[in-house]
């Protein structure tokens, strides 16, 4: 087989799939570029992250096609149902990046509870003339131990935001569309086990109630946080969306903020992505990243190793 990783994948995935006998081309391709490509080449393989579209034209003009793999776990840039009709696998990695979108997550929440995004602005203007006084604006900085943990979602993520939340002796509240009930396992180095039993309960309860709220939920065709959710939050409270954007709405969320209705919100993705609105971009109360929850080394290995796994497996059959 030949396979175009064209976002990428890892160096111990590639020599695998090449002792398994397979050729895989170390290119990237621009978009409108790629579909001559992949017939030029003959590719069987395509291999995508979130930044390559793979859509029906694409589909249309690339009969070479056998498998695509999509590293991560949406698949909003396939068009995976055609895909399937026109009789090519379409794979994924859903479980390969959710601890470190959960850690990410957690990375949000501390920084917005210590102030860390506006001090990591101030500090390098005003850190030698202004010292006192930037030191005594932060100082109604919380702690997360003790806060109660809202998660909108029981997928594989939310789950690993739990576990984290529970290790910091966080109440945790989770709502989901099914009523579920979740045995959640702490692994600790040891080799021991702490189990915590976890039921949904009414997303109204999980807005009203909760310190901290994280979104984990697959795209939406319409907003499941808008200014009704965030009027019912604590003045105290802060939301982090780490899975889809256009899960909040964003102007409602900026209102909130400006009229101090919430304490932060962090946002790793967005409803204009790849273009941010720019008063997203300014707001002091708002902490940012580029959509880089599974962007991390491990999580890039798992997952690159899960999609030669399933290559290899899918060839055999």
């Amino acid at each position: 087989m030949r396979i175009l990783p064209n976002d990428g994948i890892s160096l111990s995935a590639i020599e695998f799939l090449e002792k398994e006998g397979h050729e895989v081309l170390k290119h990237k391709v621009a978009q409108e570029q790629l579909i001559n490509f992949i017939n030029d080449n003959k590719i069987d393989v395509l291999l995508v992250r979130s930044a390559t579209q793979v859509r029906k034209d694409l589909i249309d003009k690339c009969p070479s096609l056998k498998i695509i793999g999509r590293g991560g776990v949406g698949m909003d840039n396939i068009d995976v149902q055609y895909a399937k009709e026109k009789g090519i696998h379409v794979i994924n990695t859903p479980a390969a990046s959710s601890r470190s979108v959960a850690e990410l997550v957690f990375a949000h929440m501390f920084t917005l509870y210590r102030y860390l995004q506006d001090s990591n602005r101030n500090m390098p203007l005003e850190g030698d003339t202004n010292f006192a006084a930037l030191k005594k604006s932060y100082s109604g900085a919380m702690e997360l131990g003790g806060k109660t943990l809202g998660v909108i979602g029981f997928g594989r993520i939310g789950v690993e935001v739990i576990k984290i939340g529970l290790s910091f002796g966080m109440k945790v509240l989770v709502s989901d569309v099914n009523d579920i009930t979740k045995t959640i396992t702490l692994d600790f180095f040891d080799g021991q086990q702490v189990h915590f039993e976890i039921s949904t309960v009414p997303m109204e309860e999980v807005i009203k109630n909760s310190d901290v709220i994280s979104v984990h939920v697959p795209k939406q065709e319409k907003y499941i946080i808008g200014e009704k959710e965030l009027n019912k939050m604590k003045e105290n409270a802060i939301i982090v969306n780490a899975s889809r954007g256009g899960i909040i709405d964003e102007v409602a969320l900026m209102n909130a903020l400006n009229e101090d209705k919430i304490f932060g919100a962090a946002l790793d993705v967005f409803e204009k992505e790849p273009k941010p609105e720019i008063t997203l971009l300014m707001n002091p109360k708002l902490s940012l990243s580029p959509h880089i929850g599974g962007n991390t080394k491990e999580a890039q290995e798992r997952i690159s190793m899960e999609l030669a796994d399933q290559i290899i497996e899918l060839v055999k059959k």
